[in-house]
């Protein structure tokens, strides 16, 4: 039986996943900074919106205005109106004049679900991207607590028929990536006095996938996967 995909926005990525990701799940991104997971997470909504979908993009690290000025630079639009950009970092100029609107969405991953539950009464999305989910997690106070309240938002999201991409900064994220459908790590590596990156697929339930690490640059037009390459470590 075929199951229906859709596309990242990447090319390279999607040939990985042997189409692209299964729709209506939980995917997460993990990488070290500078690795390109925000590059790679507005791929992704903006795939959506070139199709005519609704993306939901909730940053919780970079300021929504920078973040349209890097994108802007590689060629997105973020002021698109299928895309919606919730700013919910944790700025001082923030807390003071919006703090109730950062309490609703960051303060901890049971509210960030029911914020979005809150905007689908407004429009659908199919689309989300929470960037990055570290920022939830270490408000944390106890393990099994958070591990509960991830599994719930996996399951609302899940409930609401999206397909939701999260990104991590953690080197160690064993909850999340034992309770994702779908995990992409980005790497980097020094080779040769050189700087190279790696993309590697760990996780895709339900679905065969290219396990190798396979090469990628950001460029001008964003992230290109070499499919056909091997990034072959020292």
């Amino acid at each position: 039986m075929d199951i229906s995909r859709i596309p990242t926005g990447i090319p390279g990525l999607d040939a990985m996943l042997k189409g692209g990701l299964i729709p209506g799940r939980v995917y997460l991104v993990k990488g070290a900074p500078g690795t390109g997971k925000t590059t790679l997470a507005v791929h992704f909504a903006m795939a959506g919106v070139a199709n005519g979908e609704n993306a939901l993009y909730v940053t919780l690290e970079e300021p929504a205005e920078n973040l349209k000025t890097d994108m802007r630079l590689l060629g997105f639009d973020l002021n698109d109106p299928h895309f919606t950009l919730i700013d919910a970092t944790p700025t001082a100029e923030r807390y003071v004049l919006i703090s109730d609107f950062f309490e609703e969405f960051a303060s901890n991953i049971e509210k960030m679900a029911d914020a979005i539950k809150r905007q689908f009464q407004e429009r659908r999305y199919t689309r989300i991207v929470i960037d990055p989910i570290t920022m939830l997690k270490l408000t944390a106070t106890k393990e099994m607590d958070y591990r509960r309240a991830f599994l719930s938002f996996i399951k609302t999201m899940m409930r609401l028929r999206t397909t939701v991409l999260l990104t991590s900064e953690m080197e160690r994220t064993d909850i999340e990536e034992y309770l994702v459908n779908g995990v992409i790590e980005l790497k980097t590596f020094s080779m040769n006095g050189r700087l190279s990156r790696g993309i590697r697929i760990t996780k895709f339930r339900g679905s065969a996938f290219d396990d190798a690490i396979r090469p990628y640059e950001i460029t001008e037009r964003g992230i290109v996967v070499h499919k056909d390459r091997v990034l072959t470590l020292p």
